[in-house]
C-alpha cells in the first residue's frame, strides 16, 4: 500500500511565536488522527530545531531545499548531510520557486537528488508546468521531461526514498486549482513515466500541490493516483492544515 503523505511547506514564513502556536495546535490535532497519514513539517531552516522540540513523534521534519554539493565553500547553503544530521527526514527539491527565482535547472536538481539520496533523505521532487505550457497542451510533456532528467540517476532501493509532487505553476499561491480530473490525468501519466524509467511506480507516493484547501482536499485525495498533498499557504493555519490531513 502506498504511503499517504501530507507535507507542510511554510516557505519563507514564520517566527518563534508562530512556530510555538502553530506546531502546538497541529500536534494536538494529529494526536487524534488515525487514518494512517504521514505528516511532514517543513519550516524555514532556522526553525527546524524549534519545531523538532515542539512536534513530538507524530510528524516528520523536512528542509525546504538542499545544496547540490556535499560540503565546501558555498556560503549560505545547507547540505543534505547537515539536514539529516539536524533531524530532517525529508527534503524538497525542484520547487517551481527555486526553478523560476533562482534559475535551478533539471541538471542541478538531479545533483540535489543524488546528494539527498546519499544522506538517506526522503526527497519530495516538485514538477509542474506553467499556464502557457498547459494552454499549449504540453503539461504532460513538460512534467515527463522534468521527471526523466531529475531522477535519471535513481535506481534499485533508492526509489523508496522518492516522492513526487505535481505542482502546476499556475496554481501555486494563486487560489486556482487544477480540477481533480486534470490533476489525476497528470498523476496517472507520471506513474506511467516512472514505470518506463524502471521505478516501482505503483509503490511510489505522488502528491498534489497548488492551492490545496480543506474544501478541495478530499476530492483530490480520492483520485486513484493522488496519494496526498504538498501544502503551502494552508499549512500556516492549524485548523486548515489539520482538515487537509483528515481528508483521506
Amino acid at each position: 500500500m502506498r504511503r499517504k503523505i501530507v507535507a507542510a511547506n511554510w516557505k519563507m514564513n514564520g517566527s518563534n511565536d508562530l512556530a510555538d502556536a502553530l506546531v502546538g495546535e497541529v500536534r494536538e490535532g494529529l494526536a487524534k488522527l488515525d487514518n494512517g497519514v504521514e505528516v511532514v513539517i517543513i519550516p524555514p531552516a532556522l526553525y527546524i530545531a524549534r519545531v523538532q522540540q515542539l512536534v513530538g513523534e507524530r510528524a516528520w521534519l523536512g528542509v525546504q531545499d538542499i545544496a547540490p554539493w556535499g560540503e565546501g565553500a558555498y556560503t549560505g547553503e545547507i547540505s543534505a548531510g547537515m539536514a539529516a544530521d539536524s533531524g530532517c527526514r525529508f527534503a524538497i527539491v525542484g520547487h517551481s520557486e527555486r526553478r523560476e527565482l533562482f534559475g535551478e535547472t533539471d541538471a542541478v536538481i538531479a545533483d540535489k537528488v543524488s546528494q539527498g539520496l546519499a544522506a538517506k533523505l526522503n526527497l519530495i521532487l516538485c514538477v509542474g508546468e506553467t499556464l502557457h505550457q498547459r494552454e499549449a497542451g504540453l503539461a504532460v510533456d513538460v512534467v515527463s521531461a522534468q521527471l526523466k532528467e531529475a531522477l535519471k540517476g535513481v535506481s534499485g532501493s533508492d526509489w523508496k526514498h522518492i516522492v513526487v509532487a505535481y505542482e502546476p505553476v499556475w496554481a501555486i499561491g494563486t487560489g486556482k486549482t487544477a480540477t481533480a480530473e486534470d490533476a489525476q490525468a497528470v498523476h496517472g501519466a507520471m506513474r506511467s513515466v516512472l514505470a518506463e524509467m524502471g521505478a516501482p511506480a505503483q509503490d511510489l507516493s505522488l502528491l498534489y500541490g497548488g492551492s490545496v484547501k480543506p474544501n478541495n482536499a478530499a476530492e483530490l485525495f480520492a483520485q486513484p493516483d493522488i496519494d496526498g498533498g504538498l501544502i503551502g499557504g494552508a499549512s500556516l493555519k492549524a485548523s486548515d492544515f489539520l482538515a487537509i490531513c483528515e481528508a483521506f
